[in-house]
């Protein structure tokens, strides 16, 4: 029987011996490897973690004692370690255990995390109350070394310092966030790495002072009166030292016996404690360790080889990008691109190879990115912003603040607007329309396909304004792919005319829009079949011909208090006249989109094309 079988919860790991501890991180990798092949997920960050997250179970007392993971997709083995790992062939699955840290789904779960660099200020905020509330549980925070890129993280050091409270920052230190680390901090680190602690130098330096007839005692004094100066040559963690933290590190994050007496150890100290940990992503499974960006989220693969079984033909529309940029490089010597640590992600890699020069990865630093660009913007380049819709909600005051006011000609590129199914509520790209919209200047195009796409990017160019250009995670669909009409600012786009129903789609939506056209048409009806093209500014010509439609109905992969379709009906409004009937379809605004495949959440909330159709014709019988 494997010991893995055996673990179901913190208490078991500590019923273990050492040998057999080691021997139970060699099977949870080996378990991670066959599931994730099955399930797909976060692999090679999960199983660079393996030995620091039983190190932490076996020292701490969760869930009276408080580990916060920081992001969450360091969380495999930790859900492993408190009971659900027979749940793993559920993960990211429609009702299935997450792919990030969720408090409803285990006590052991201290908070629910999602994006980057949070988990400081979450375990900060948790030691203030633990002492308010005159309580004694152990906090310990856990963060990836690129997270540290991020002011957020920073902003939690500079007052965990100063406050003095017991905790534990462990800083899990993989040269890596989902891209290679960039800028000084990660240049400090690896300093840091290539240095002898500091308590070891000072132990021999002492040593080698006592030995030197008749100075040696004054020299030791002399050595302990310049301990200030001295650190600042030797202390591999000055930068943490004088934030307030006790440092220790750098320790092998493999090495179990190790972590885990230091971690029993450190427990003693008081005050905020700083543990650097090294670890390799990807650790124990070869083809993760060779390209670890490869394995950090991946899709079905083959666990002997490593190779993907999905198919890796189709065109999507981050290849656009990346084809797309590099020509319009070419042209413009002013373009530039800046990216928040996913040059790979959001399809710049390409662009970084042709002009290094003028490729800007700026680390987990979203709101930076946008005013750099901004700076950029005001000085005569043409800056574009390559940012998950999701992540640049970070943002939202720079955008504002630094670009709109000023109507700077920065290009955001929101790669994974709609939905980005598996991963949840917090990265379902279903509100930059609504966040966007209210901002003045800002222009907000989507495409209903690859060639459309193509043509918006060659627009957002030229453009001498703030504007976002939405586009999904899927393949570059070519639905309606021989339509070349060109783009122009605020106009949208009739690909089929009829007569009392309107359908009206923004973006990505129109495959299944298309697709509800074609079930319409096929039943007697004739409707007009419309691109809008545009959120903002909105076609007001369209719609003043809307009006003429009995039905009108608005389609947006984003959630709809505030979205696309609030915009057509704002439009109704402000020429004081309304269709016979009007809807719209999208996500609730009144609730978080879960997890699931595209499939299931788009029948869940009635955007398939059978629920979209029954739906309209409900409509259209019951007004009859």
């Amino acid at each position: 029987m494997r010991f893995l079988d055996k673990v179901n919860c913190p208490d078991d790991l500590k019923k273990l011996t050492m040998p057999q501890l080691n021997v139970l991180a060699c099977e949870m990798r080996s378990f991670l490897v066959g599931s994730i092949s099955q399930t797909g997920g976060h692999l090679s960050s999960n199983l660079g973690i393996v030995e620091l997250a039983m190190a932490l179970h076996f020292t701490l007392d969760s869930p009276t004692d408080k580990i916060i993971w920081d992001v969450g997709h360091q969380c495999y083995p930790h859900k492993i370690l408190t009971g659900r790992r027979d749940k793993f062939d559920t993960l990211r699955q429609y009702n299935g255990i997450s792919g990030f840290v969720k408090s409803d789904e285990s006590p052991h779960d201290t908070f629910d995390v999602g994006h980057s660099s949070t988990s400081l200020s979450i375990a900060h905020g948790m030691a203030v109350s633990r002492d308010l509330l005159v309580q004694s549980h152990k906090i310990a925070a856990v963060i990836g070394d690129g997270a540290m890129t991020s002011g957020l993280a920073w902003e939690a050091m500079n007052n965990i310092g100063r406050s003095n409270s017991d905790m534990l920052v462990v800083l899990n230190d993989n040269q890596m966030s989902i891209s290679e680390n960039v800028g000084a901090l990660a240049r400090h680190m690896g300093e840091i790495r290539t240095k002898p602690a500091y308590i070891n130098v000072k132990r021999d330096v002492k040593s080698l002072l006592r030995n030197i007839p008749a100075i040696g005692e004054r020299a030791e004094h002399f050595l302990d009166d310049s301990k200030k100066k001295l650190k600042y040559v030797l202390l591999p963690g000055v930068l943490f030292e004088e934030l307030g933290f006790k440092y220790y590190g750098p320790v092998d994050g493999h090495n179990l016996r190790g972590l885990i007496q230091i971690l029993q150890n450190i427990q003693q100290v008081k005050g905020p404690v700083f543990l650097h940990v090294l670890t390799k992503k990807g650790k124990g499974y070869l083809p993760a360790e060779r390209e670890s960006l490869k394995f950090h989220g991946i899709g079905h693969f083959d666990a002997k080889t490593g190779n993907c079984v999905s198919d890796c033909k189709k065109i999507t529309y981050t290849d656009v990008v990346s084809n797309e940029l590099v020509q319009l490089g070419q042209k413009n010597p002013e373009i530039v691109t800046i990216t928040a640590a996913m040059p790979t992600g959001t399809g710049l890699a390409k662009f970084r190879e042709h002009f290094p020069e003028r490729f800007f990865d700026v680390g987990i630093a979203e709101g930076h990115a946008v005013t750099f660009a901004a700076g950029m913007a005001k000085a005569g380049l043409k800056p574009i912003v390559a940012i998950y819709s999701t992540f640049l909600q970070r943002a939202y005051d720079q955008i504002i603040h630094d670009v709109c006011i000023q109507k700077l000609p920065v290009i955001f590129l929101l790669d994974r607007s709609g939905l980005v199914a598996a991963d949840g509520e917090t990265h379902q790209g279903i509100y930059d329309i609504s966040y966007l919209s209210h901002m003045p200047n800002m222009v907000i195009i989507s495409p209903k396909n690859k060639r459309e796409f193509e043509a918006m990017i060659e627009f957002a160019a030229e453009y001498d304004g703030p504007i976002a250009v939405r586009y999904p995670r899927d393949s570059a669909s070519m639905v309606y792919g021989t339509t070349d009409e060109p783009i122009v600012l605020g106009k949208s786009e009739t690909l089929e005319q009829g007569e009392r129903i309107a359908l009206v789609s923004f973006g990505a939506m129109m495959d299944n829009v298309c697709e509800l056209y074609k079930a319409l048409k096929e039943r007697g009806f004739n409707p007009t079949l419309i691109n809008a093209r545009f959120a903002k500014p909105l076609d007001m010509g369209m719609v003043r011909e809307l009006i003429s439609y009995e039905y009108v109905f608005t389609f947006e992969e984003n959630e709809l208090t505030s979205g696309f379709g609030t915009q057509v009906m704002n439009g109704f409004s402000e020429i004081s006249t309304f269709p016979k009937y009007f809807k719209k379809f999208g996500f609730p605004g009144g609730e978080f989109i879960t997890q699931g495949s595209r499939e299931q959440l788009f029948d869940k909330y009635g955007l398939s094309t059978e629920k979209m159709l029954e739906n309209i014709l409900a409509i259209i019988e019951d007004k009859q």
